[in-house]
C-alpha cells in the first residue's frame, strides 16, 4: 500500500520551501514599493500553514519509500506547488479566475511558458519575478531542487529522482544523489548568473536581465514584455540568448564532466550531443536559406533569426523575436518537428528528447537489416554502450503514448471548436512544454485565455504529464498501482 504518511511529510517539507521562495518576491515587491507584497505575505502564510499541517499528519511516518510512493510524491508535489503557487495571482486580483490562475502557475513550474495574460507589462514586479522564479525552480525539477538542499527529505531520494528525471538513461557523477544534485544545481546557478551578467552588459536592466536569464536557462519562455523584441533589440542580445538556451539544452551531467572534470572528449564523442548539434546546424542553415532566398533577408540577419528560433524551438523555450507566421510555410514544419523532438535528456528542455530519437532511428534501421539477416545480433548503441531490451520496449511504449496523447488532444481541441492549426499547436505545446502563442499564423499575437475553461484544465494535465514524461503520471491511473501487493 501507499505510505500516505511519508508522502504527506515530504510534500509538507516542500510546501514550507515554497513559502520561503515566496519571500523573495516580497523583497522584490518592497524594492519597487508595489502593493503585491500583501498578496505574497498572505500566500506565504497559507502555504506555510498547509505545509505544517501535512508535516503534522506525517510526523510518525517511517522513511522507507517504495517505488510506488515515489511516483505519487512527484506528481502530488507538482500539483500541490501549483495549487499554492497560484495564490499570489488570485489574492492580489491579478488573475481572478481559478482556472486561469492554475493554468498560469502550472505553465510556469513545468516551464511550458503558455500564458493567459494579455499584457504582462501591467503586472507588478513581484508577480513578474514569481512567474520567472517558478520556471527557474521547475527547470531541473522541484523535487530535484529539494534533494540538493534537503538530502534527508524522507529517504528514497534515488527513487524520487528516477520518477522526476527526464530521459531514458541516467548517468551518475557521484555515488550520493544529493552530491549529484548539488553539482548539477551549481552548474545551473552558474549558467543563470552568467546569463544575467551578459544580458546586463549588453544593455538590459537588472530586473529584465534577471527574469530573462531565469526563463532562458530554464528554457521556459516567460518574459517581462508582451513582445520579446523589446528586450532582444540588438544582435548581441539575440546571440547571447541563443547561446544560453543552447547550453541549457545540453545534458547537465555532460556539462559537469566537461567543465569540472575536464573531460572534453566526452562532449564530442557523446552520441546525443552530436545529434543535438547536427540538428541545430542543419535546421539553421535550411531556414536561413529560405529567409534569404524567399524573404529578402541579409546573410547575417537571416542566419541570426534562423539560429535564434531554431534553438528556441529545439530547446522548447518558445521565445520569439519575429512573427514567424509570415515566414515560408516550410519553416513551420521544420520548427514544429524541432519542438516535438526537443533537446538533450537531463537538460531543462522538454519534448521527446534527442537520445530517444537516436534510439528510435537505430531501432528502425535494425528492423530493416533484420529482414535481410534474420539471425543477426543488432544492438541499439548509445555512446558505444548497448541499450538493454527493456529500455527499448519502454522507448516504444513511450513513443506510442506520446503520439496517441497528441492525437487525442487534437481531437478534443477540434470538438471544442478550435481550428486545425491551433489544435496541433496546443497538443505539441503542452506535451512538449513549449507554450507557443495561439494565432492563425505561427506568431505571438493571441493568448491562451480564449480557450474554454475545461480545455485549459486538459492543457494543465498535458503540461504535467509532458514535464514528468507521461508514464510517471499515468501509472497513478492504473488499477495495478492501487492494489495492495
Amino acid at each position: 500500500m501507499v505510505n500516505f504518511g511519508l508522502v504527506s511529510k515530504i510534500i509538507g517539507q516542500l510546501l514550507c520551501l515554497e513559502s520561503f521562495l515566496m519571500s523573495w518576491c516580497v523583497i522584490m515587491s518592497y524594492c519597487y514599493q508595489e502593493d503585491d507584497s500583501i498578496a505574497f505575505l498572505i500566500s506565504m502564510i497559507f502555504t506555510l500553514c498547509g505545509g505544517l499541517c501535512l508535516l503534522y499528519f506525517g510526523r510518525n511516518a517511517d522513511n522507507n519509500m517504495s517505488r510506488r510512493d515515489s511516483y505519487l510524491v512527484v506528481t502530488a508535489t507538482w500539483v500541490a506547488f501549483s495549487i499554492f503557487g497560484m495564490l499570489p495571482y488570485m489574492i492580489g486580483g491579478y488573475i481572478d479566475n481559478l482556472t486561469d490562475a492554475y493554468f498560469e502557475t502550472m505553465s510556469g513550474f513545468t516551464t511550458t511558458g503558455a500564458s493567459i495574460v494579455i499584457r504582462v507589462e501591467d503586472l507588478p514586479h513581484g508577480i513578474l519575478f514569481w512567474r520567472s522564479l517558478s520556471q527557474w525552480i521547475g527547470g531541473l525539477g522541484i523535487v530535484f531542487f529539494t534533494i540538493a538542499i534537503l538530502p534527508s527529505m524522507g529517504g528514497g531520494s534515488v527513487r524520487v529522482f528516477a520518477a522526476e528525471a527526464t530521459g531514458p538513461i541516467r548517468t551518475k557523477m557521484h555515488p550520493k544523489l544529493s552530491t549529484n544534485a548539488k553539482w548539477i544545481w551549481s552548474i545551473y546557478l552558474g549558467l543563470t548568473l552568467a546569463c544575467i551578467l551578459v544580458f546586463w552588459a549588453f544593455g538590459g536592466s537588472w530586473f529584465d536581465s534577471i527574469n530573462y536569464a531565469m526563463t532562458t536557462t530554464a528554457t521556459g519562455g516567460f518574459s517581462t514584455h508582451s513582445d520579446n523584441s523589446v528586450f532582444f533589440s540588438t544582435p548581441a542580445m539575440e546571440y547571447s540568448s541563443a547561446l544560453f538556451q543552447f547550453l541549457a539544452g545540453i545534458n547537465f551531467t555532460l556539462l559537469y564532466l566537461t567543465l569540472f572534470k575536464r573531460r572534453f572528449r566526452d562532449l564530442f564523442t557523446n552520441s546525443e550531443f552530436k545529434l543535438y548539434v547536427g540538428i541545430v546546424i542543419v535546421a539553421t542553415i535550411w531556414i536561413a536559406y529560405l529567409l534569404i532566398s524567399r524573404m529578402g533577408y541579409g546573410l547575417e540577419h537571416g542566419l541570426r533569426e534562423a539560429l535564434f528560433h531554431v534553438v528556441s524551438f529545439v530547446t522548447t523555450t518558445g521565445m520569439f523575436n519575429e512573427d514567424t507566421g509570415f515566414w515560408p510555410p516550410f519553416t513551420w514544419i521544420i520548427l514544429g518537428s524541432l519542438m516535438f523532438l526537443g533537446a538533450s535528456a537531463g537538460s531543462t528542455s522538454g519534448g521527446f528528447k534527442c537520445v530517444r530519437g537516436l534510439m528510435l532511428i537505430q531501432v528502425l534501421r535494425n528492423e530493416f537489416r533484420r529482414i535481410l539477416h534474420p539471425n543477426a545480433v543488432l544492438p541499439v548503441m548509445v555512446n558505444g554502450q548497448p541499450i538493454p531490451q527493456s529500455k527499448i520496449t519502454t522507448l516504444m511504449v513511450f513513443f506510442a503514448i506520446y503520439v496517441f496523447s497528441c492525437f487525442i488532444c487534437v481531437i478534443i481541441m477540434l470538438v471544442a471548436g478550435v481550428d486545425n492549426h491551433n489544435s496541433i499547436i496546443i497538443a505539441l505545446s503542452c506535451l512538449s512544454n513549449v507554450g507557443l502563442p495561439l494565432d492563425s499564423h505561427m506568431g505571438p499575437v493571441m493568448t491562451w485565455g480564449v480557450l474554454p475553461d475545461y480545455v485549459k484544465w486538459i492543457c494543465t494535465f498535458l503540461m504535467l504529464v509532458g514535464r514528468l514524461e507521461i508514464i510517471s503520471v499515468l501509472v497513478l491511473f492504473t488499477r495495478s498501482y492501487w492494489k495492495e501487493n
